[in-house]
């Protein structure tokens, strides 16, 4: 750390490295070896989330809503990076070659003691929550003359309907690319590093600028491979989530190494 940054109590800036697609094709086949070697922490935290994502499309279903749960599963996929914070250890742990075990796999859970990945998971639901209020505001602005209520799957059929889908698909994937540049490379170097989630945000959307297009790129195949896991009930996300969990780890490695 330099003497200012240790003045000033944050990290020194780090200057992000150059990836290519190779960098992304390597970091799937490390992340499919990191799940292959200790599948039970990949399964674990997969099952968590989709725990999460059937609670929340019963619970809508329960109170006369199912239709809200489009926008709430388009937003759900927000959090997937926190619910890979424990595989981001594992692989973290069997880079450096030390054991893997449950206790500090859910220790990392809480990050590195300091609070910073807290306030991390603040941004994120502070995102999420204006996800669902700009949700609500496209509906108003498409639907309110109709007089169809969002508890019906048939307005999804009207013209209104599709052009609310249209430009909430716009608004959302928007928003999901600015929280993914914000989040891809801050929450595991706030598990790997001494840094203040603002410097760790700061790094990652730096990354994502000097990789716009790999990282776009990468951005796309989460979203799509997350998108296909999620159709048949969750179940694809039991693969999906603990792969793209590894493999974002070792994206991260690769950008910040020395």
């Amino acid at each position: 750390m330099s003497e200012q940054a240790a003045a000033q109590g944050t990290a020194p800036m780090i200057a992000p490295n150059k990836l290519t697609t190779d960098d992304l094709r390597a970091a799937l086949r490390a992340g499919l070896a990191d799940f292959k070697a200790a599948p039970i922490y990949g399964l674990f935290f997969a099952l968590v989330y989709v725990a999460g994502g059937l609670a929340l499309w019963f619970g809508l279903g329960a109170a006369g809503q199912p239709v809200w749960f489009i926008p709430i599963a388009a937003g759900f996929p927000l959090f997937a990076p926190f619910a890979a914070i424990g595989l981001y250890e594992v692989s973290r742990r069997r880079e450096a070659g030390e054991p893997v075990s449950w206790g500090p796999v859910l220790g990392a859970l809480k990050g590195r003691g300091d609070g910073q990945l807290a306030l991390m998971a603040i941004v994120v639901l502070l995102a999420f929550g204006f996800w669902i209020i700009l949700a609500r505001g496209v509906f108003a602005l498409f639907m309110a003359r109709t007089g169809i209520g969002f508890e019906s799957i048939a307005m999804l059929w009207s013209f209104g309907g599709v052009s609310m889908l249209l430009v909430g698909t716009i608004i959302g994937a928007m928003l999901a690319l600015a929280l993914f540049s914000v989040t891809v490379i801050s929450l595991p170097m706030l598990l790997d590093r001494e840094v203040d989630f603002v410097t760790a945000m700061i790094t990652s959307v730096e990354t994502v600028r000097v990789n716009a297009k790999v990282m776009l790129r990468w951005a796309v195949i989460i979203a799509a491979l997350v998108l296909v896991a999620m159709l048949p009930a969750f179940l694809g996300l039991f693969l999906i989530l603990p792969v793209l969990g590894h493999a974002t780890w070792h994206i991260y490695r690769k950008a910040l190494s020395a």
